[in-house]
């Protein structure tokens, strides 16, 4: 490869031609790049090409002159454009990266490669622009390769390096990665069985059992994609993501608190079938697992008829399934993951199979180095249907060849005795986790020292619960930022290195995150002042699902993704998280929307009007709080009723915790409800009840 080019002496090696004519690259509003030069009117004078305007993933929008010599244009990782020209006598590539000057020209039939720019070299280009490069710790670069890839190569991948390491552990039954890899490819065979194939979505409504990853990967093998349903929706959320995400298929157990919502749904939905699996069968010692769950009134009785499969008919074949090679990771859908909103019902993400494989990969490059592919254990506790647990306890674990411990829930007791007796490296979680734990009794006197890897996610981390949790493991917990949207990386926090205390930490490999005015939506702010979080890079979505509006909405005019989070980053690349620009509240690692709380209290027969907010938890971060008005001679109610009248119409996670009734809530001048005045009440409260204990 040449040596890196800079200044006057500008791509030389481009077949002769005097390359100081290339003079640089920018973005245009068209999320594509503009190419100019310093001569001929500033066109870019090669082969008679004067002018190229790169549409991002569409043909050429304007050449003033040839239309010849271009033949395609695609987007980037990197979010820029590679076009190709290819007449008879050039075979020369170029690649912008969006908003540098740097442009790459790979010259495989000339002298090779080089790099040129206007001014300073791209070393310096990269630090002016990305401050977070220099921080970055040792070993760990921005410009990384990440090659587009299907998700079940990272399971083929771990099936053929290490085929007898334990892959898989539940209930004290281990699988091996060879044994997974054949139940996943008879459940693929199954499912084909089944009418799966490109276009069907089959949905998973399960807690982490071995029946996830395999139908999770079976599904992706025969040709189909993933909706990841939550054991928390309510009937009527799970009702809208069937229909809006086209399910006709979906995988479930025969507990009792799963097949009864799903089973309501055949008949009413286009839901056709159910595949269902038992806990009992992934055990080693199902009769006696089975029999005990049935003295708990912990199972259904399954119907035998064609809208039911039992998991076990699912795999009871040769595994010969018939392959459905992805033909563009970067366009192909492997899972449609819902995510709430602010308005309205969840919109549902759409993950490519190379946004899941890229976050992957920016995950295992940050910590390459301090874990040992094949010789790692991770405890899988946070539930595989979220996005993070998905990425991190799923497919980064398998990336790793580690072996998967998965719990059905968060069970204090459970997790301390296996993180002590199963030697656990690698532990994910959430804030409302690692606080239970250093508070769990006899903690201080297990050993830890197995841990190698602490990640938390899902809301932000107090100091304090990561100082205590050090001091008790000896392991640095860190925070990171992401979404569902972005496969859900976004930030990480070095394990060596730098670090700062109140930061989510810096942007991952490949991520370039910006701020955007709060003011003026046309231009970003400069470094240091608070803007609303964008971000571009491999790993954010493809958009929303069948929701163009909803897309465009969180696009910037540059192509970067709006994150609806305010935040600065400060001289060193360390981004702060200040507030939300989006009405939303995270409990126990979930986002929930209030719009979507007080739209369920507004059926009550007696409200007339609500406003939620949500108030500090101790446990869970937030929890919702409704402020009520009833209409005029309704009676009053209790906030057990109201939340027995709720119970049908929200999940869980969303369910009022606190409740005041009111006879007016406040208002803005026009007359608009208001919360500012209801969050300023509620502090007052808490500091007066802090100021005289």
């Amino acid at each position: 490869m040449a040596p890196a080019l800079h200044g006057g002496e500008l791509l030389k090696s481009l077949m002769g031609i005097d390359a100081k004519t290339l003079f640089w690259a920018r973005q245009i509003s068209n999320a594509g790049a503009f190419l100019a030069g310093s001569a001929n009117n500033g066109a870019h004078a090669a082969n008679g090409l004067t002018a190229m305007f790169i549409a991002t993933g569409q043909d050429v929008a304007n050449i003033s002159e040839s239309h010849a010599g271009l033949t395609y244009a695609r987007p980037l990782d990197n979010g820029g454009c590679y076009w190709s020209i290819t007449p008879t006598s050039l075979n020369a590539g170029l690649r912008t990266t969006r908003g540098a000057r740097v442009v790459q020209c790979s010259l495989p039939q000339t002298q090779g490669s080089c790099y040129g720019d206007a001014g300073p070299p791209p070393e310096e280009t990269a630090m002016t622009d990305m401050p977070w490069i220099k921080s970055y710790p040792a070993g760990v670069r921005w410009d990384i390769d990440i090659a587009p890839i299907p998700v079940p190569q990272i399971l083929d991948d771990a099936v053929a390096r290490w085929p007898d390491r334990p892959a898989l552990e539940f209930m004290g039954k281990r699988l091996t990665y060879r044994e997974l890899g054949g139940l996943v490819d008879r459940a693929a065979k199954g499912l084909q069985q089944q009418g799966v194939g490109p276009g069907i979505h089959v949905g998973l409504y399960l807690p982490n059992t071995p029946h996830y990853v395999i139908a999770f990967f079976g599904i992706l093998k025969a040709g189909g994609t993933v909706v990841n349903y939550s054991p928390l929706d309510a009937a009527r959320v799970l009702e809208h993501k069937i229909e809006d995400s086209r399910t006709d298929i979906l995988v479930t157990l025969d507990l009792a608190a799963l097949y009864p919502q799903v089973a309501a749904m055949l008949g009413a939905t286009r839901l056709r079938k159910l595949v269902v699996g038992s806990i009992a069968e992934m055990t080693p010692a199902p009769d006696a697992v089975r029999a005990q769950m049935n003295a708990g009134k912990l199972l259904c009785d399954i119907p035998q008829d064609d809208r039911h499969v039992s998991f076990a008919q699912l795999l009871a074949n040769d595994g010969r399934f018939e392959p459905h090679p992805v033909a563009d990771p970067k366009d192909a859908i492997a899972v449609l993951q819902y995510t709430g909103g602010t308005t309205g019902l969840p919109k549902g993400a759409m993950l490519t199979h190379a946004n899941l494989t890229a976050a992957c990969a920016q995950a295992w490059a940050t910590v390459d180095g301090i874990l040992e592919e094949g010789n790692e254990r991770i405890l899988a506790v946070l539930p595989l249907f979220h996005m993070y647990a998905l990425q991190v306890n799923m497919l980064f674990a398998m990336r790793c060849a580690a072996e998967i411990i998965l719990h059905t829930r968060f069970d204090p007791d459970a997790v301390a005795r296996d993180l002590t007796t199963k030697r656990i490296s690698m532990l994910p979680g959430v804030p409302t986790m690692f606080t239970a734990l250093i508070n769990h009794p006899g903690v201080d006197k297990l050993d830890l020292t197995s841990l190698k890897y602490c990640g938390s996610g899902g809301a932000p981390l107090p100091l304090e619960v990561a100082q205590r949790f050090n001091k008790l493991t000896g392991c640095t917990l860190n925070e990171g930022w992401g979404m569902t949207e972005t496969s859900p990386t976004g930030t990480f926090t070095p394990v060596k290195g730098m670090r700062k205390a109140g930061s989510c930490g810096m942007p991952m490999p490949r991520v370039n995150l910006k701020m955007l005015d709060l003011d003026d939506p046309t231009k970003y702010v400069p470094r240091g002042e608070r803007g609303e979080l964008c971000i571009s890079g491999p790993n954010v979505m493809k958009g929303y699902w069948n929701n163009d509006k909803a897309t465009a909405a969180v696009t910037t005019f540059d192509g970067f993704m709006r994150t609806g989070d305010v935040a600065y980053m400060d001289e060193d690349g360390f981004v702060f998280i200040v507030d939300r620009t989006k009405d939303m509240l995270l409990c126990g690692g979930f986002n929930v929307y209030p719009r979507t709380i007080e739209e369920a209290i507004y059926e009550h027969p007696a409200v007339e009007e609500v406003s939620v907010i949500g108030i500090p938890d101790e446990y869970r971060g937030q929890s919702p709080k409704a402020f009520i008005k009833l209409k005029d001679k309704a009676q009053p109610f209790t906030l057990a009723e109201l939340q027995a009248f709720l119970k049908s119409r929200l999940g869980k996670h969303e369910m009022v915790q606190a409740m005041e009734i009111r006879a007016e809530l406040p208002k803005t001048p026009v007359g608009k409800l208001s919360k500012k005045e209801l969050y300023d009440e509620e502090a007052k409260k808490r500091a007066a009840a802090q100021g005289s204990a």
